[in-house]
């Protein structure tokens, strides 16, 4: 009994005694590095970069897409880093050209605002799952980024036919913006089949190319239609 009495006695250990330090500094942490093309060359951090820096950046980006689609060289341009902020672009300004005047009492067969996006989006949409129910390769988001891309010689052919309507409306001026709509119907549709024609298996090419030929074609069609509203 004095031996254990004589022992201390037992005290209960205080929260003091299990808290850890993990104070410290959000500019303390290191990055994540990856390398580039095998380089070794770490990956930009983009949280300490400035918002006008990114945007700068991501428009060089989105014009870099739009002079390939213009001169498609690279099949691969726009599959490895697909965005969606050139196809935005491209169909607010279509949607915007192409819709008809509010000020008008009569209805001059001009589309609505939306109805443009949703031919546009929803357009895009179906061509993509045809191409992964035919065995396509590319993802959903790749295949809608390069169709809406491919949009560009279209709303160059809309701007251009935008023109022509201030001048005059003749038989000869209607040519003029049948010719125009018609080289670019061509040109999206070969700059379409260029960065997605690989994707797709080859005996099931065709099958997967005449969708696309009839999105474009509709879009043209509304361009040279609806563009006197």
């Amino acid at each position: 009994m004095e031996e254990f009495n004589s022992l201390p006695p037992f005290s209960s250990p205080s929260n003091e005694d299990y808290l850890v330090d993990v104070s410290g500094k959000m500019d303390s942490i290191p990055s994540i590095s990856k390398p580039i093309n095998g380089e070794g060359k770490p990956e930009f951090n983009t949280l300490d970069e400035p918002i006008r820096l990114t945007i700068i950046r991501d428009l060089k980006a989105v014009g870099n897409k739009f002079f390939h689609v213009l001169y498609p060289r690279q099949q691969t341009s726009l599959l490895t880093e697909w965005d969606l902020w050139g196809p935005l672009i491209l169909c607010t300004f279509m949607a915007l050209l192409l819709q008809g005047r509010s000020d008008s009492t009569d209805h001059d067969g001009g589309p609505e605002f939306a109805e443009v996006f949703v031919i546009v989006w929803v357009g895009a949409m179906a061509v993509t799952i045809n191409t992964k129910l035919l065995g396509g390769t590319i993802s959903f988001f790749q295949s809608v980024c390069v169709l809406g891309y491919c949009l560009l010689p279209l709303s160059i052919a809309l701007a251009l036919c935008r023109i022509v309507l201030l001048l005059q409306q003749n038989t000869l001026f209607f040519v003029l913006r049948c010719g125009f709509s018609l080289t670019a119907f061509f040109w999206a549709v070969w700059a379409a089949i260029k960065f997605l024609g690989d994707s797709s298996p080859p005996r099931r090419k065709i099958l997967a190319a005449y969708p696309i030929g009839l999105f474009y074609f509709v879009i043209a069609w509304l361009v040279v239609s609806l563009s006197n509203s």
